[in-house]
């Protein structure tokens, strides 16, 4: 069933927000208010202490605001209601189709994510996390371009026609699998299918133990290479099996926190981080924890989210240069270590070498290529870092996190004076994300730059609702601008915007 009201068609089944034609980007936690929203609209009231975040970021994707509250209405000291005249429809009446992205030249494959067969949802984390690091160790084949994992992870919990997740994102090849976890025995269970015809061209099973995890993945992305294209080669192989394995329980700490992390909020970030600290006490030479905790400490410290008093960068940039020694053919612990330097380091020019050489390992990180190529935007080189983003958004085509990506380029539009297209790109990255603080801090300066005075106000007070501590003294100080007209720019707006001098 899908749910229309107003000009919006809402879809569980797809997981889409559509506006007339057009798909309206949001985070996935965003989609589920909707749609529980949607399905309890007439009468229960929602907890607004739990939802409070999300419910701003509900009302941006549907056009409508704390003021106005046309759909989304605020019930004074008990919650929300959807109060939208909502009518219910036949999938296959209302549904838009899905416009098919364009093939890649060579092969190109999508892995979805793989189900939890444990009868533990706990466990849901696990599963997540094998799937990432297949994907991980595939992007690394030569010759062969990978989704990444916010474009094919929009499938989860959903029945799909592979068919149609080919014609959705470009590709020639999918696989999908499952993880079954009892206590420290694995089954990983693999299938890999042709997207034009739906055709099973492998499946297999691998067991082992939970020690052997990174053992099973070798296997099971060397079959699928196999399976393919008899040419591709599995570049850093060699690498990859001279690396010394991660412990169990810290690889298990590990994907605890990249969960965190992902939800991308302050209390969320502080939980990884701590999770991190536990990894590393049980092994404190792994490497992807190392670089992991610092690249935590980089969001914290860019969002404002660490205390005024906190003392973590020169520890988060000591523990960034300690991950690159210790895996220095790593591309994943190479692009977080620049990245934590890059934020809070003083000596900031190693950070571009960095993802040129975690790029150059592995070239279809949509990640490392978006942060490095907003990295060139910040040091002036906007046509560079501009070319580096669209092809993150082209290996990764359905981003439920590409406020990153558009928050990116909003700098760039600003950089290249284009202040329409930084309102615009600012307006998309909010849409899917309120606490973005890079997007409200460009949308400011593109707003006063226009003229739009009174808009530049309001937003700056959510700003500071997010960084209360924030002065431009301080946000010049904490944020590195090696262009140096780029960083004038920021602080006559933010002053002009009312952010304290």
């Amino acid at each position: 069933m899908v749910y229309c009201f107003d000009d919006f068609v809402l879809d569980p089944g797809r997981r889409e927000l559509r506006r007339g034609d057009d798909l309206v980007a949001m985070e996935p936690q965003v989609f589920d208010l909707l749609d529980i929203l949607a399905e309890v609209w007439g009468g229960r009231i929602v907890s607004e202490a739990t939802l409070a975040s999300r419910i701003s970021a509900a009302r941006s994707a549907i056009g409508d605001s704390g003021e106005a509250q046309r759909l989304i209405r605020t019930i004074p000291r008990k919650g929300v209601r959807f109060v939208g005249a909502v009518r219910e429809q036949a999938d296959a009446v209302q549904t838009p189709a899905v416009s098919a992205a364009p093939a890649f030249d060579g092969p190109a494959i999508a892995v979805l994510p793989f189900t939890n067969m444990s009868g533990d949802p706990e466990q849901d984390y696990f599963a997540d996390g094998m799937a990432e690091d297949i994907i991980t160790a595939l992007s690394r084949c030569s010759g062969l371009a990978v989704i990444a994992r916010n474009s094919s992870f929009i499938y989860k919990g959903k029945a799909v026609d592979i068919r149609t997740v080919g014609r959705e994102l470009g590709v020639g090849y999918v696989l999908e699998g499952s993880v079954r976890r009892a206590g420290s025995r694995l089954r990983i269970n693999g299938q890999l299918i042709d997207a034009a015809s739906g055709a099973h061209l492998w499946a297999e099973r691998f067991d082992g133990q939970l020690d052997d995890v990174f053992a099973l993945q070798d296997r099971i992305t060397g079959s699928i290479v196999a399976a393919i294209e008899p040419t591709l080669e599995l570049a850093e192989g060699e690498r990859r099996r001279a690396t010394p394995p991660l412990h169990p329980d810290a690889y298990d700490l590990l994907l605890r926190a990249a969960s965190l992390r992902d939800a991308f909020t302050s209390d969320s970030l502080a939980a990884a981080t701590a999770c991190l600290d536990q990894a590393l006490a049980i092994d404190p030479a792994c490497a992807p924890a190392m670089a992991a905790w610092a690249y935590c400490q980089a969001l914290r410290h860019f969002q404002g989210w660490s205390a005024p008093d906190e003392t973590y960068r020169t520890a988060a940039v000591a523990r960034a240069w300690q991950a690159c020694e210790h895996a220095p053919g790593d591309a994943q612990v190479l692009w977080m270590a620049a990245f934590a330097i890059w934020n809070m380091a003083e000596d900031i020019a190693p950070a571009r070498e960095l993802f040129r050489r975690s790029l150059a390992i592995n070239p279809n990180s949509a990640i490392a290529l978006t942060l490095s190529g907003w990295i060139e935007i910040m040091a002036g080189h906007t046509a560079a870092g501009r070319a580096m983003i669209e092809r993150a958004r082209r290996l990764n085509p359905r981003d439920p996190r590409g406020w990153f990506a558009a928050g990116a380029l909003a700098i760039c539009a600003v950089a290249d004076d284009d202040l329409a297209g930084a309102v615009q790109w600012a307006e998309i990255a909010l849409a899917q994300n309120r606490r973005f603080a890079v997007a409200l801090r460009v949308l400011i300066v593109a707003l006063v730059r226009t003229g739009e005075m009174s808009r530049a106000g309001e937003v700056a007070r959510q700003l500071l609702s997010l960084e209360p501590h924030l002065t431009v003294s301080e946000f010049l100080e904490r944020i590195p601008f090696p262009a140096g007209t780029l960083a004038t720019t920021y602080a006559e707006a933010l002053r002009a915007a009312g952010v304290p001098p």
